[in-house]
């Protein structure tokens, strides 16, 4: 298990914040001589949150009375033994634990899922369905002259993400950041302050009900490909915008369309994000053009990468058959626990204490972060260091072109998930 380590105070340059998926990496931390962390820059709401807190060393508990680790370890893994199909859900991790997630998986023949995959997939299956071009944030950073933001205002989940990526001082293939452009396209009373450029040059907005961002994506498309469109209003946004937008998209050097799959939240959300992707793929026949799909909070892009090279699928993937079996609509966690089709659910949740497990009729498994408060006992609870701040780690980006390494920063006795995992799967194999 995880071993003390005395940590002298100290200032702390190039700090990554793990649970964002832009994972930015230019945080600046004060440590004192107890160990106790605080944001000197730059200014960052959900970073302060994070490292700023404190939490005592929370103790395991079996039916919310407290036990030893040993205790709880050997009650989880008695449910596993009489389990016929485990649940390994929430999954808010790094590489580390995510590799020890899978080892456990395979060993015990679970399902995995992950707490965000309902926006995730729609993202995945539109991969795997038809392809898709896009693009990293460093090629953002450098490259783009006009972002077309759909149905997201990308700061409610990525409040760094234009003062990083679109308004950076220095860029290595544009002169000046400033005169980039702006245009959000899709939902109402989207938070647009982050679109002024640093000199005053305001986004265009054009606002449309979020479940109609489909239709206007749909002529927005038709009208990039040179097809004829009768139709004057397409869900209250002129023809007449959308053509002069499709002639800007023609003329910038390097535009990109970002997107969230959290925000586009609508059933069969995976068919705007085709049209998102045929847009760009008609882009590209006379100029630059690539998609940006934003994610990554809560470890799920760590997620997603690790399953998919160590099994060949990302989540919503189960070993039951003794091999991976990938199925994105059985495999779902909420289908799962509302047919009853799994009896015992173990919740994986490293960084936000507020992301409870769902009610489950059978035993919950807890293995998490420390300062967890539940409404209802789960039949287990295991508390672990947290990856970045009491735990070494590595993470992948939003973009999945980088794994930035985490580092431990201050004191725990608490143990990591890998240290858990590992446990249970080693007395399963000795019973």
């Amino acid at each position: 298990m995880t071993q003390s380590t005395h940590f002298p105070a100290a200032t702390l340059e190039a700090v990554p914040y793990p649970a964002d998926g832009l994972l930015s990496d230019d945080l600046r931390l004060n440590r004192d001589s107890a160990g106790n962390l605080s944001l000197e820059s730059p200014d960052c709401p959900k970073s302060k949150a994070f490292f700023e807190s404190t939490y005592a060393d929370a103790s395991p508990t079996i039916d919310g009375q407290v036990t030893t680790l040993e205790a709880a370890i050997k009650k989880a893994t008695e449910l596993f033994r009489d389990a016929k199909h485990p649940l390994l859900s929430g999954l808010a991790t790094d590489v580390y634990g995510m590799r020890a997630v899978m080892n456990l998986a395979e060993s015990t023949g679970s399902t995995i899922d992950h707490m965000n995959s309902k926006s995730s997939m729609k993202n995945i299956l539109v991969m795997q369905n038809s392809g898709w071009y896009v693009t990293t944030l460093s090629e953002v950073k450098n490259r783009v002259d006009l972002l077309l933001v759909v149905g997201t205002d990308i700061v409610s989940y990525f409040p760094r993400f234009f003062e990083r990526m679109i308004w950076n001082k220095e860029a290595m293939f544009t002169e000046n950041t400033a005169e980039r452009d702006i245009v959000y396209l899709g939902g109402r009373n989207l938070n647009t302050a982050a679109g002024v450029s640093p000199t005053g040059k305001q986004p265009d907005v054009l606002p449309c009900d979020l479940d109609k961002v489909p239709e206007v994506l749909a002529a927005l498309r038709a009208i990039v490909a040179g097809k004829p469109l009768k139709a004057d209003n397409i869900a209250g946004v002129s023809r007449e915008s959308l053509e002069k937008l499709a002639e800007r998209l023609k003329a910038a050097k390097y535009s990109v369309v970002a997107w969230t799959g959290s925000a586009l939240d609508f059933p069969h959300a995976e068919l705007a994000i085709q049209n998102i992707v045929g847009i760009v793929q008609e882009l590209n026949k006379t100029t630059r053009s690539a998609g940006l799909p934003l994610s990554g909070n809560d470890g799920d892009v760590t997620a997603y990468n690790v399953s998919t090279w160590i099994s060949g699928y990302p989540f919503r993937n189960s070993y039951r058959r003794g091999y991976p079996d990938y199925d994105p609509y059985h495999y779902d966690t909420a289908r799962l626990l509302a047919e009853g089709e799994t009896d015992v659910l173990v919740w994986i949740n490293s960084f936000n204490p507020e992301r409870l497990p769902p009610q489950s009729n059978g035993p919950t498994i807890v293995i998490g972060h420390p300062g967890m408060q539940f409404k209802q006992a789960p039949d287990v609870f295991i508390p672990i260091a947290i990856p970045g701040l009491e735990a070494n780690g590595a993470q992948f980006r939003s973009d999945s072109s980088v794994t930035l390494p985490l580092r431990k920063l201050r004191d725990t006795s608490l143990p990591t998930l890998a240290d858990v995992l590992s446990s249970i799967e080693s007395a399963l194999k000795a019973a």
